[in-house]
């Protein structure tokens, strides 16, 4: 073993000679050698980690995965699934997360840097005992301390490297659903989204856009002139992101296909000759994105697709998928012929019935194929996890390539830790389930503690049918989500915003218009999160280190300001929430009204109707609105409003830039430092305008510990340091 400081506070220990995964951005200097900190190690065929975890120890983390928030008393899987059945019994979804805080007695974090696959045993086998397996003896391993839960999600944030930063407008409303068929049916919901004032960025193109599901082909048959309808529809206010998958076509006049072949760029099997899987095209090759050469060429391909006028794409089928391979039809089709005619027992039975449920994302296919990495060649299997996340490196390298300083919006179903600088996440295909609701808000700050900020649950649900309270309740916790999109799946209930009732439409519009609203802060505290190596969406304990808060699941912070305590149960017309310290509380139902109560600390009972969602502004904090617009490029915030909930004193920095460029990167960007301060019955508010150009006036709202409202407005336009009382 090999021991290397990081950085303060940060050591890596190294065993064997593991897969470079380039997760982590920091190398270190080596030290002398000595014991991995907190566990114990058993080296033999593979390794294994054991830690006595404490009575009361809390255990976060995991990023992706199922569960609470608290991940103790589960076993979890880390290797990157498409099991579309989100339900309580199973061990791993789409990303791979190895990271791990303990929050108890000791409080460190634990980074396991191996890409195939690890068994976190967290208390499931022995109550009081971690458990980490991981399939081989090279990997590196991440000890992080700190003095705090947020100190060492700082550390660990700090050495993967900053998050990915989408364009602004990437930030609005984002209409989905596998079945818009054609450029007709594209434009009909454009239509029906603009005839019912709903505010919309973009609309998605799911497979059917393409020919025969190859990548970065267009059907000229359903979407006739792609370049001028991508025109037609910006000028509506749409932008269109398309679906790239992973598998490439095997058909010899597909110029993928045949550039692929020449140059050696798609994955082999064991003889050397291209791995043969089925995805939706039917027989594909899959691009060795774990190689340098092929990485670029394949992120150079969505040139074709970008110089049509297209600004964001998502990657999917990148675990990589596999319906079947030639492998397992032909055993199961075997099988299928040897149980003709025969009387099957229970035994006989379910052995066919598995053969055929078997064939898709089979291990055996995923240990039958190989990478190139730098000249060697690597079982898939025991690098499986970096392949969704080099797919999407593949697209962000080939973006900067193209356009080095333009944004352009790109996430991706599988990932791993290091692809949060690359690119966002969704979580995958989801259901129309009440379940999944809070499945969504738990896992929100899991994910944030892995670096993947612009992330998003497929909001209303991907599968199932779904009625309009369920969408309502999902858009309220969703618009807080940097990623916002509503995406179903074919032959399911269409539920657009207007696909319901009057009402409901009504609720959803506003709801929606809430979002753009909230945008300067949204966008502000994504920002200044990404800068601070920080996180966006954090659990209670983060903030208040009270015996209860600790325990707290379905409340979250929303970057400095805010607590959310979304709904999530049918029929709910309220909900317990617990009151860590007084905070102001807003139903917010319509952004034009704004009525609010001081909630008093302990636990609550709060009543919310189907069209209110409950927003706490925390003491001593402030919340910055700004006006709604169909999209974000209309949105006119030369006009802030400023809401604070003031004991004392409240000081919040509004952070902004261009939204388009990476110039944020070169310190152009801009901020206006608010700070109020209460003296006797009123209130002295000082502004430091630290270059912002735009906003001209400040209209405040400030309410203090008995409710009291006190509103004033002030002109910024002409100073750059100002104050009134």
């Amino acid at each position: 073993m090999i021991v290397y400081k990081i950085i303060d506070s940060v050591m890596k220990y190294r065993f064997g000679n593991p897969v470079s995964t380039d997760a982590v951005v920091f190398k270190g200097n080596e030290i002398n050698k000595e014991k991995l900190q907190y566990f114990t190690v058993e080296n033999q065929q593979f390794l294994k980690l054991k830690y006595k975890m404490h009575k009361n120890d809390i255990v976060l983390g995991l990023g992706e995965n199922l569960k609470g928030i608290n991940k103790r008393g589960g076993v979890f899987e880390s290797y990157c699934s498409d099991d579309a059945d989100h339900t309580p019994d199973k061990k791993s979804l789409y990303g791979a997360h190895n990271f791990l805080v303990i929050n108890g007695v000791e409080k460190f974090g634990i980074f396991i840097d191996y890409p195939g696959r690890v068994l976190f045993d967290i208390g499931f086998t022995h109550k009081d005992e971690l458990e980490i397996t991981i399939n081989d003896k090279n990997l590196d391993i991440y000890i992080i301390n700190g003095k705090s839960l947020r100190d060492i999600i700082n550390r660990f944030l700090k050495i993967i490297g900053k998050s990915y930063v989408p364009p602004k407008w990437a930030f609005g409303f984002q209409q989905s659903r596998w079945s818009y068929q054609d450029a007709k049916k594209v434009e009909e919901i454009a239509n029906n989204l603009i005839k019912n004032d709903i505010p919309c960025d973009s609309i998605y193109l799911d497979i059917d856009y393409m020919e025969d599901f190859k990548d970065f082909t267009i059907s000229k048959k359903r979407f006739p002139n792609f370049k001028s309808f991508v025109k037609k529809m910006k000028d509506k206010g749409f932008r269109l992101i398309p679906i790239i998958d992973a598998g490439v076509k095997i058909e010899d006049d597909y110029e993928i296909y045949k550039e692929g072949i020449e140059n050696g760029y798609f994955c082999v099997d064991e003889e050397g000759n291209p791995f043969i899987a089925a995805v939706w095209p039917g027989k594909v090759h899959f691009p060795d994105f774990l190689n340098k050469e092929a990485r670029r060429w394949f992120g150079l391909k969505y040139k074709k697709l970008i110089d049509l006028g297209i600004d964001g794409f998502w990657n999917d089928m990148n675990e990589p998928a596999i319906f079947y391979t030639e492998r397992g039809l032909k055993e199961a089709v075997d099988l299928a012929k040897e149980s003709k005619n025969k009387n099957l027992n229970i035994h006989s039975f379910f052995n066919l019935k598995d053969s055929f449920e078997n064939l898709s994302n089979n291990t055996e296919d995923y240990k039958s194929f190989y990478h190139n990495i730098d000249g060697e060649l690597v079982n898939h299997d025991r690098v499986h996890n970096l392949y969704g996340y080099n797919m999407t490196r593949a697209a962000a390298e080939g973006f900067k390539e193209i356009e080095p300083n333009k944004r352009f919006l790109i996430f991706s179903r599988a990932s791993y830790i290091g692809m949060h600088r690359y690119g966002g996440i969704w979580t995958g295909d989801n259901h129309s389930w009440w379940e999944h609701i809070l499945l969504n808000i738990k896992m929100m700050p899991s994910l944030n503690m892995c670096g993947f900020l612009y992330s998003g649950a497929d909001t209303g649900g991907f599968s199932s049918d779904a009625n309009a309270e369920l969408i309502i309740r999902w858009t309220q916790f969703s618009l807080f989500t940097p990623l916002f999109r509503n995406h179903s799946a074919m032959g399911t209930r269409n539920q657009e915003p207007y696909a319901f009732d009057t009402e409901s439409t009504d609720t959803l519009r506003n709801t929606i218009r809430l979002r753009y609203s909230l945008i300067p802060y949204i966008y502000s505290e994504y920002m200044k999160a990404v800068k601070n190596h920080d996180i966006y969406f954090a659990p209670l304990s983060f903030e208040y280190d009270d015996k209860y808060s600790r325990y707290v699941e379905d409340q979250l912070l929303v970057g400095d300001s805010l607590m959310v305590t979304p709904i999530y149960k049918e029929n709910a017309i309220g909900r317990y929430i617990w009151m860590p310290e007084e905070m102001l509380l807003w139903k917010a139902s319509d952004y034009n009204y704004r009525d609010y109560d001081v909630i008093n600390k302990g636990h609550q009972y709060i009543d919310i109707n189907i069209n209110e969602i409950p927003i706490f502004i925390r003491k001593n904090k402030i919340l910055v609105l700004g006006s709604h617009a169909n999209n974000i490029e209309k949105l006119d915030n030369t006009q802030l409003n400023v809401i604070a909930f003031v004991d004392n004193k409240a000081t919040y920095t509004y952070y902004d830039d261009d939204g388009i460029t990476y110039d944020f990167d070169k310190g152009i960007y801009s901020e206006i430092v608010i700070d109020i301060e209460k003296i006797d019955d009123d209130y002295r508010i000082n502004i430091n305008n630290k270059g912002n150009k735009h906003v001209k006036k400040l209209n405040f709202e400030i309410i203090d510990l008995r409710g009291n409202i006190i509103k004033k407005s002030l002109i910024i336009n002409r100073v750059e340091k100002g104050d009134i009382k």
